[in-house]
Order: structure tokens, then C-alpha cells, then sequence
């Protein structure tokens, strides 16, 4: 079955997503889908959770291009230390579609992860890539850019999400959306299968 994007509030989006502790050609495949729906949305990170997968992985190209390969960055179990600076930036999601709003985060930051084919991956980065891991990597972790907003700045997209829930609620309720125990149950097989 192809992925696809989920939208607030899927409760995958909420999930913590679990470590990885092989790399076999089905999670190659996964990573090869979620790059072109990145692209297809037209954004610059995609994290598994967010296309309904319970892993630590998530792709990133800060260009967007598809045109530019080299950009591409898939990550493995990511772990973030040594945050420096800070900067603020209007940011917005995939799975938040219509969403916009400032986040302060590190400007620099040591990210700990592996690639495709096992290789370790030590390095610091910074710039727009240290944003877009800041923000793929709190999604690994079930939290939404939104959960970091001000009350003041919350307030102003309170309406959208809003509206995102009622949505939800109405899929779920017509059948076109799975239950939460269903989704409870598909994650718990998925992370079952990669232990």
C-alpha cells in the first residue's frame, strides 16, 4: 500500500517513534517513497511518522529540488546535543497543511544519526538543515511545531487546527479514517516486525 501524508491530528503524529536496528530493502523502499512525497508537497523534510510509520527515520532535501539529489539526507535514529544559538524563522508543516508560524530554534547543532547503508554519521550542522533536523527530530518524538508556539502565536492558528480536528472526526467517524485503536494496534505490529 503507498504512503501518504497524514494531517493533524493523526494520532501517529503523537507517537514516539522507535529506533531502527536494521536497514533492509523494505526500509529502503519507505525512504525512497517518503523523498517523493516530499517533493510532490513540495516541502524540505519528511519524517516517517508522519506518512504512519513508528520509526526514527526522516528525509530531507533544504532545497526542495528534486533536481538536486545531492541535497538528499535520509537519517536513521537521530540524536541531537550541543545546540548553539538561536534564530527565529516562520515555519510550517506538511502534515499542518496551511500552518505557518515563528519557531525559535538552535542555530547550530551536533546531529548523531546513520544513512542507508549503515554508516555512522557525525556531524555538525547549521543553517536552514539545522532547522529542518530540529524539526523532523521533535516530530520523531511526537511533537508538533505548534506545541512550541507562544499562547499569543497559538492562538492566531487555533481556528486551522481546529477545523484540521473537525475533519479528522468526520473521516473517522464515516469510515474513511481508521479508529485510534486501529492505528494503536498497526503501529504496535510495525514496531513488532523491525525489533
Amino acid at each position: 500500500m503507498p504512503l501518504e501524508i497524514v494531517n493533524y491530528p493523526h494520532p501517529t503524529l503523537r507517537h514516539v517513534s522507535r529506533p531502527l536496528v536494521k536497514v533492509d530493502r523494505q526500509l529502503r523502499d519507505w525512504a525512497a517513497e517518503m523523498i517523493e512525497l516530499m517533493y510532490e508537497h513540495e516541502g524540505i523534510g519528511l519524517a516517517a511518522n508522519q506518512v504512519d510509520l513508528p520509526y526514527r527515520m526522516f528525509v530531507i532535501n533544504v532545497t526542495g529540488d528534486p533536481d538536486q539529489k545531492e541535497h538528499e539526507t535520509v537519517l536513521l535514529n537521530p540524536v541531537l546535543s550541543k545546540g548553539k544559538g538561536q534564530a527565529e524563522m516562520s515555519e510550517g508543516c506538511l502534515s499542518l497543511p496551511e500552518i505557518r508560524g515563528p519557531m525559535r530554534r538552535h542555530t547550530t547543532i551536533q546531529v548523531q544519526a546513520y544513512d542507508l547503508a549503515g554508516n555512522e554519521i557525525n556531524q555538525t550542522v547549521d543553517g536552514m538543515l539545522a532547522r529542518v533536523i530540529q524539526h523532523e527530530t521533535d516530530h520523531l518524538d511526537g511533537i508538533l511545531f505548534t506545541d512550541k508556539m507562544s499562547p499569543t502565536e497559538r492562538a492566531e492558528v487555533d481556528d486551522l487546527l481546529y477545523e484540521l480536528e473537525v475533519d479528522w472526526q468526520s473521516r473517522q467517524q464515516t469510515g474513511d479514517a481508521p479508529s485510534d485503536e486501529a492505528i494503536a494496534a498497526r503501529l504496535a505490529e510495525l514496531e513488532s516486525l523491525r525489533c
